[in-house]
């Protein structure tokens, strides 16, 4: 099988304050939360190198994401996260025991793309058009390289400048043999602009875009 290759309380009590009612201390807690699995996700997927490590790294950030969508079940974002989350634990165990982790993924992100398309620059598209073209075709999986295309260039629709659209759409072409394309594509989300509060998934990133240009070249 192919690899997927996912405050302090003070402040935010006087901040809920002055804000009053309006806003919940739950859904400033969520938001940050949601920050906390970005950065989680990050380290397990770049700062964690041995295979059983990085299998329990993963495990423990999508019980937190869980945890945090029991608290807020309509939240887009973190229904996208936990997405990538299972996805990446899918490829950090492989064989067929990821299989019904992409499933899950899958179908986490095919609900976002019924109801909050747009949510976090269109990433569900990105993320669901990466597990067609990484998880493999009928009849072990459901992979299929139109569908990942078509979902691709929604998500570069949304967020054309963004470092993942670009990377993995990218990936997508080098794998089907498009080397000029990838290239451009690839090229375009080294020049991606820094997220805030994401370094370490930016480093990350670039090195993988740096490798993958270097295998073209």
């Amino acid at each position: 099988m192919k690899t997927f290759t996912f405050s302090p309380v003070t402040s935010l009590l006087t901040f809920a304050c002055i804000l009053g009612a309006s806003v919940s201390f739950s859904s400033l807690a969520v938001a940050d939360e949601l920050s906390d699995i970005q950065q989680q996700w990050a380290k397990c997927q770049y700062d964690t190198f041995n295979k059983d490590n990085k299998v329990q790294c993963l495990n423990q950030v999508i019980a937190n994401n869980q945890q945090a969508l029991r608290q807020a079940p309509t939240r887009s974002d973190l229904k996208v996260w936990l997405a990538i989350n299972k996805s990446s634990l899918a490829g950090a165990k492989g064989g067929l025991s990821a299989l019904p982790l992409v499933k899950e993924a899958k179908s986490l992100l095919e609900d976002v793309i019924r109801t909050d398309p747009n949510v976090l620059d269109g990433s569900a598209y990105t993320s669901l058009g990466t597990l067609y073209y990484q998880v493999p075709g009928w009849p072990i999986g459901f992979g299929d390289d139109d569908k990942a295309e078509a979902m691709l260039k929604k998500a570069l629709a949304i967020n054309p400048n963004g470092i993942d659209p670009n990377y993995f759409y990218g990936d997508f072409l080098a794998q089907n043999g498009r080397r000029d394309d990838a290239i451009s594509y690839l090229k375009k989300a080294s020049q991606a602009k820094p997220r805030p509060g994401r370094k370490l998934a930016d480093t990350g990133r670039q090195q993988e875009i740096r490798q993958k240009l270097k295998e073209l070249q």
